[in-house]
């Protein structure tokens, strides 16, 4: 029997967590449900230090933990709250601190959840160019919330738990049917490193 594919799934809010985590409790519960190895890092609850150029091993253990949570995924799922037509600081710190090869070659899902409708391409355009940076194997689409899919802090539109079953669904084929040597060139960012 093959080992459960590892899907990690980051809350990229600084903030308690919330409808957010909420929906990405539903994602998991779909991706386990297909058979995946879950492990969820909230980055409401684990901080890591400010990027400032230091080699990885200089940084505190929940940071280094955090960075090999990352690096230890077969895929990923971001989460993320618009904020200011971007993602939060505290996800794209996390990101900064990650070494290309963490998400180089990676089946990677981007969830964004924002105030109005009027927002959707805010993250995930923003994503894509982050997720470009590192070589990271991007899902085509993502799923976007608002509040209007909550009912009193769960998610209760039908719509949104099918769109993120149907994208944790397509990260994990991507990370059972590829071959991450095979895809190519390699980055950029991996040649000057």
């Amino acid at each position: 029997m093959p080992d459960a594919t590892k899907l990690l799934i980051i809350v990229g809010a600084a903030t308690p967590p919330g409808r957010l985590a909420a929906a990405m409790a539903v994602a998991a519960e779909a991706a386990t449900a297909a058979g995946a190895a879950v492990d969820i890092l909230n980055l409401a609850e684990t901080r890591a230090e400010i990027c400032d150029g230091r080699p990885l091993d200089a940084y505190d253990s929940a940071t280094r933990d955090a960075v090999a949570r990352v690096g230890a995924a077969q895929a990923v799922l971001i989460a993320a709250p618009v904020y200011r037509a971007s993602i939060p600081g505290v996800l794209k710190n996390l990101l900064d601190i990650v070494p290309v090869d963490g998400l180089q070659a990676k089946p990677v899902g981007v969830v964004a959840m924002g105030g109005s409708p009027h927002h959707y391409l805010a993250v995930d355009g923003h994503m894509r160019l982050v997720l470009a940076w590192f070589g990271a194997l991007v899902a085509p689409t993502c799923v976007y919330l608002t509040g209007g899919d909550f009912k009193d802090g769960q998610l209760a539109s039908e719509t949104a738990r099918k769109d993120l079953a149907s994208l944790t669904g397509t990260l994990l084929v991507l990370a059972q049917r590829l071959d991450p040597a095979s895809l190519s060139p390699t980055p950029l960012a991996a040649r000057y490193t």
